[in-house]
């Protein structure tokens, strides 16, 4: 026979002060946080996401040493998200362990309220964001701190990883009171994920409804970078919303778990505000104004452009680029320095150009100047766009124009450019092979420039590398005495390999290769 006992149902004790409570509160947070910390998902995904962080910053190409900070901030904020899942799955699970374990009815002896049990899963999480902004920060500040560190970057940009991270987790807090079953989890993971991609999909076409989404990926696609205020991105409002956000989850949560007091309600009328406010503060008030913009940073750059000159020649860029006009100046002044008559001395025009006619950050080709003695420069810099730019320098100054050396250079004027190019260099064979689409050195092959790439037959790469191998300073005379012939397109290359004294390749030269 069995006799079964019957408990009376916990009674709750008195309510403890307030100063007390909170202090309680504080407590049950600090403990869930440690708890977040030793669950394998939260640490392995935090670890491998300041892993992946040093990564970069450690392995970074010479690009890297002229950053764009409009660019660097938005790069921020793709890489926390997989830490912010892993931080929702496991908030989740901490607010659902009571009733997991079943020892759900064992609170009701507690003093504490389930909505202040509540909301100290919800604090646990702040040291997640918190630890998610000191990455940002330094990340940002890495690149920021570089000499050669373009433009400003955004606090609205920077703030999204971090709020990403909060709103994940307050949001598995809340899931746990409104769909009290883990099963939820990854239908719903599934569901944020597609909508960040339509979101960033509709940003992208310009519609304003895809920043609803707290994360847009739009023009983050490493195409070349724009002016700030080109961009058409409402950074603090898309903040803004996102942590209103955060604090409307919040107190959604608070809400379901009986949070009924004052101080709730008002917090959440005010979040509801907030969030309106963000939502209206990124509705496009003037896209006529901003499309005319970029227009004409496009077409007509010189309206919007400051000039300075250095050596003679005249640099001008966009307004968060003029710190790099001395960089293209020592370039320019080096290929000068080998030219010989006239082109010694030439006053150029270095023109910063960029092109939104296919979306802002596209990645497209620079069409040719056709003004005489106009160099175009990007709004990369460094790396292999040094090379790059020194052969548009090279071609202007032997061909004249953009748009002339864009025709097929069949003759010594090609051997001329790439030497001017090359033979100013501290590693003209590494040089050489980086600028080259097919990376080698032998053969024929198309040069990489600014705007429309050079071509080179496999007898004009034959004498440029004979050129190469030869005693600088005896082939940089050679080339200035006979300037006027190298730079004539009736000169072939045969010609010009006889007049630079190296041997002239063997067979016809063929220029369809």
């Amino acid at each position: 026979m069995t006799t079964t006992i019957t408990q009376p149902a916990p009674t709750a004790t008195e309510p403890a002060p307030v100063g007390r409570r909170a202090s309680a509160v504080l407590a049950l947070a600090r403990f869930e946080a440690r708890e977040l910390l030793l669950q394998i998902p939260v640490l392995l995904i935090f670890a491998l996401y300041v892993v992946l962080v040093v990564w970069r910053l450690l392995h970074q190409e010479g690009m890297d040493d002229f950053p764009v900070l409009n660019t660097v901030d938005r790069s921020t904020q793709g890489e926390p998200l997989l830490f912010a899942v892993a931080l929702l799955i496991c908030t989740n699970a901490a607010a659902l362990r009571s009733r997991k374990n079943g020892t759900a009815q064992q609170f009701d002896v507690l003093a504490m309220d389930p909505w202040r049990r509540t909301l100290a899963h919800v604090l646990s999480v702040v040291p997640y964001a918190a630890l998610t902004a000191v990455v940002v920060a330094a990340q940002f500040l890495r690149e920021a701190l570089k000499p050669g560190a373009i433009g400003h970057g955004s606090l609205g940009e920077l703030a999204v990883g971090p709020l990403t991270v909060l709103l994940a987790g307050v949001t598995g807090v809340l899931l746990a009171r409104l769909l009290p079953t883990a099963f939820v989890l990854a239908p719903f993971v599934l569901a944020v994920y597609l909508l960040i991609a339509v979101a960033s999909a509709a940003a992208s076409e310009g519609a304003w409804t895809g920043w609803l989404s707290p994360v847009v990926f739009s023009g983050t696609s490493g195409g070349d970078p724009v002016p700030s205020d080109l961009l058409g991105r409402s950074a603090g409002w898309h903040a803004l919303y996102v942590a209103a956000l955060c604090a409307l989850v919040i107190c959604a949560a608070l809400l379901l778990s009986g949070g009924r007091t004052r101080a709730i309600r008002t917090a959440t009328a005010l979040a509801l505000a907030a969030t309106a406010a963000g939502v209206i503060g990124q509705l496009p008030r003037d896209d006529g104004a901003l499309e005319a913009a970029r227009r004409t940073a496009s077409e007509a750059p010189q309206k919007v452009q400051s000039c300075t000159v250095y050596g003679g020649s005249t640099y001008c860029s966009f307004p968060e680029w003029n710190g790099v006009r001395s960089d293209w100046a020592g370039v320019v002044d080096r290929v000068r320095s080998a030219a010989g008559g006239t082109a010694a001395e030439a006053a150029l025009t270095i023109r910063q150009r960029i092109d939104t006619s296919s979306g802002v950050e596209a990645d497209s080709a620079l069409s040719p100047s056709v003004t005489p003695h106009q160099v175009t420069v990007g709004t990369h810099w460094g790396g292999n766009r040094v090379p790059e730019f020194a052969v548009g320098v090279a071609s202007v100054l032997v061909t004249g124009s953009e748009e002339a050396a864009a025709q097929e250079l069949c003759d010594a004027r090609a051997v001329t450019i790439m030497w001017l190019v090359l033979g100013t260099d501290p590693t003209p064979l590494t040089t050489f092979q980086n600028l080259r689409l097919d990376d080698s050195t032998d053969g024929s092959g198309v040069i990489l420039a600014p705007t429309e790439p050079l071509s080179l037959t496999a007898h004009q790469t034959t004498v440029l590398r004979e050129l190469l191998a030869r005693p600088r300073a005896e082939e940089t005379a050679r080339v200035k005495a006979h300037w006027t012939e190298l730079t004539s397109p009736n000169t072939s290359t045969a010609e010009a390999a006889k007049l630079l004294g190296v041997a002239v390749p063997k067979g016809a030269e063929s220029c369809e290769e």
